[in-house]
């Protein structure tokens, strides 16, 4: 006899936490199979055939009203099913307002917003509450639904005083199978009770299926065709298998040199023939470790794409040529690219032996969620929104032990690593200054800001968008334009800018067409060598500068004892932990919530989420998989991700291009590091090299709650400039 497995369908309403909920119903009902559709893939007509196959429907929260069909689809229409087609329903948040006002409910707005706010549940102890203390749970609602007729019986509430009043938190209809919550039971600090209603919601769907007879279908062929295979469904590698490769061996030389700094060696490898590209990536602070020094060759292969074309580009010397895309997207040609520079024998514990280093644009991210760009890209963006070069000889420097790892991916390169052991061990340390002279003198730059009427009121547009429900946060930014003298050549200006804003994730990128410098404080992205890849994403919201009297527990008191700071947070942990779920299936944890760290000028508050393949599950582009899906970064636009993307296409007036994508690695052996390019600034290499100025991009912003003062959001946009500004002579604007 064949036990039928638990089938559920999840109706997916564009929301950012929809992964979250499939992993919490999976968990709820062991051994069950989810698939996931969107609101907008079928008609009720083409859904009700399929409905018989499926023991119960979850419908999963989303941006926008009830009251809209353009942003609830066919969730309007499935609580309306006649008798015969009827099953059991659970709806969360924009489901369950769906429920309410489709039998004689009525939508009305909170006067406060509760956003990433955790709430006490006053509920009733029965029905999907049966055996359930206390419950306290996450709302992410600008809406809420009040009952006017007895066809829905509430089954919760909270209180919230002299903001709302009393809130519909749950309720049933009184002779359908429907149930429904207004809070959140996937989010991460939604407490057991999350958990728990969900198992009695299965219970009662189980118990009502019996007393009605009601047997399932087989989900044929056509029916999968489709609504696809069901979830968790983790991939093996999309790259071809079709030949037979050895792996390159990497060659590895390793030094104590007590004193190293990453200036000297740098100036020592030619960074300052501005002719030629350069790759830094400087851990200039704790807890940055290990710094990465490409040593390029003439014939380095240099890979570029702009969103649209239909071949990527390929520069080697003076050597252009372009591979044709062929019906596959970039990514996949990139992946198939690294698999053949696959290597192994590298150090185990240097992160990188050689590989792709470069800059993603957050327009690569826009277009990966299918939002519409504002132009062609090669029109009004001179920046590749794809630039890597690929490394096969680079220094790598441990700040930690003092040591200098050389490396190369090439055969018998024995000559040029005894030239750089040499090299490194004339250079004498002790007599280098590792920062920017002091008598080097900035040329005052002619700044252009953001204008700051022009900018309060996208701040105030964006809080009307919170309003409605079309988003819970959204990160507003904005390009400061700066014309500067060439007086200093880039190396100069990235020196300046290390010694006023060292932070552990900084880069010089000189890789034409662009120049970029960053002093990011904020990783994105790590994810470490097969078999058994570990992704680790580290979202920061919340910062506070040091200084006199500014302990840790200041910190803690004024950063986790804040409401809007914890919620920003808050929102984006769970976002990631979605984008998580949606290639590694089930095994994505919270390590770390909200904690403060230490930087070299600043207390962050800092979450850690990390995620792996089930076992038995290798994908040597794991993290690769995971990036594209994780951009553009979640705390770079706010949740739900791709409504909140779309709103600000709108409300910002020009493309971020290099400013909020990321940059960083993905090494041959498998392993990469991606930050998010924040506190930076870029240029864009002139064909006229005569010419007496330089123009430079600084992008800055800031998350936008419902909790947001605009004056305060303007300021703290102005003071994340300072930083940058500073290697440029810029003085903060008087407003």
């Amino acid at each position: 006899m064949t036990i039928q497995r638990p089938r559920l369908l999840l109706i997916d309403s564009y929301d950012s936490f929809t992964f979250n909920l499939a992993a919490l119903c999976c968990t709820a009902i062991p051994d069950c199979s989810i698939h996931i559709i969107k609101n907008d893939q079928l008609t009720i007509d083409e859904l009700l055939p399929l409905l018989k196959s499926f023991d119960a429907v979850i419908i999963g929260p989303g941006p926008g009203s009830p009251d809209l069909p353009e942003d609830v689809g066919v969730v309007k229409d499935i609580w309306n099913i006649s008798e015969r087609d009827l099953l059991p329903i659970f709806g969360v948040c924009l489901g369950f307002q769906s429920l309410v006002i489709e039998h004689g409910g009525l939508l009305k707005r909170l006067k406060v917003v509760k956003h990433g706010q955790v709430s006490q549940i006053i509920h009733n102890g029965s029905d999907i509450f049966k055996g359930m203390d206390r419950v306290t749970a996450v709302r992410y609602h600008s809406y809420h639904a009040e009952p006017l007729s007895k066809e829905i019986e509430p089954l919760a509430w909270a209180d919230d005083g002299i903001e709302n009043g009393s809130i519909l938190m749950a309720g049933k209809h009184r002779t359908s199978p429907f149930w429904g919550v207004q809070y959140h039971p996937e989010s991460v600090l939604t407490d057991d009770g999350g958990l728990h209603i969900l198992r009695n919601f299965w219970s009662l769907a189980v118990e009502w299926s019996q007393k009605q007879g009601r047997c399932l279908s087989v989900l044929d062929p056509a029916a999968m065709e489709i609504i696809g295979p069901s979830w968790p469904n983790p991939k093996p590698s999309a790259l071809s298998t079709s030949y037979t490769r050895t792996a390159t061996p990497v060659s590895t030389s390793v030094y104590e040199l007590p004193g190293a700094n990453v200036i000297s060696v740098c100036e020592m490898l030619g960074v300052d023939d501005h002719k030629s590209p350069f790759i830094l990536l400087d851990s200039a602070a704790s807890p940055g470790r290990f710094s990465i020094i490409a040593s390029l060759l003439p014939t380095s292969i240099q890979i570029s794409y702009y969103i649209g074309d239909v071949a990527v580009t390929l520069k080697s010397g003076n050597t252009v040529w372009h591979e044709p895309l062929a019906g596959e997207d970039v990514w996949s040609w990139i992946s198939c690219f690294m698999q053949l520079a696959e290597a192994r024998d590298g150090c185990p514990d240097v992160p990188f032996w050689g590989g792709l280093i470069g800059t993603l644009s957050y327009e690569v991210g826009v277009h990966s969620l299918d939002v519409p760009l504002r132009h062609n890209r090669r029109e009004v963006n001179p920046h590749p929104d794809i630039n890597l070069v690929y490394v096969q000889r680079c220094l790598i420097l441990d700040t930690l032990t003092s040591k200098v790892y050389i490396q190369s991916l090439l055969p018998d390169d024995s000559t040029w690593m005894n030239d750089m052991s040499n090299k490194l061990k004339k250079l004498s340390f002790s007599s280098l200054n590792t920062k920017a002279p002091f008598n080097l003198q900035c040329a005052p730059a002619q700044v252009d800001y953001p204008d700051r009427t022009h900018y309060i009121a996208k701040i105030e547009s964006a809080q009307g968008f919170l309003g409605s429900g079309d988003s819970y946060e959204l990160c507003l930014t904005a390009h400061t334009h700066l014309s500067v003298p060439r007086s200093l050549s880039t190396w100069e200006r990235y020196k300046l800018l290390r010694r006023g804003n060292p932070a552990p994730y900084s880069a010089y990128l000189r890789l034409h067409p662009s120049t970029f410098l960053s002093s990011s404080p904020e990783r994105f992205l790590s994810y470490s060598r097969p078999p058994d890849s570990l992704c680790q994403l580290r979202p920061i919201k919340g910062t506070m500068r040091k200084g006199p009297g500014i302990t840790r527990a200041c910190a803690e008191e004024a950063l986790r004892g804040s409401r809007k700071e914890v919620a920003e947070n808050l929102m984006i942990v769970d976002l990631i932990r979605h984008d998580l779920h949606s290639v590694l299936g089930l095994n994505v944890y919270v390590h770390q919530f909200c904690e403060i760290e230490e930087y070299e000028s600043v207390w962050q508050m800092v979450s850690v989420i990390e995620g792996h393949l089930p076992g038995g599950f290798q994908r040597n582009d794991l993290g690769w998989e995971v990036l594209r899906r994780s951009l553009p970064p979640g705390s770079m636009t706010g949740a739900p991700k791709k409504r909140s993307v779309e709103i600000l296409q709108n409300l910002e007036d020009e493309d971020r291009s290099l400013y909020s994508g990321v940059f960083g690695y993905w090494c041959v052996g498998g392993g990469g590091d991606w930050s998010v390019a924040i506190r930076s600034c870029f240029k864009h290499e002139l064909d006229n090299q005569d010419s007496k100025i330089e123009n430079w991009v600084i992008g800055a912003g800031g998350a936008i709650t419902a909790l947001s003062d605009p004056q305060a959001e303007w300021d703290e946009m102005l003071l994340k400039l300072q930083g940058v500004l500073s290697a440029f002579g810029a003085a903060k604007p008087r407003c």
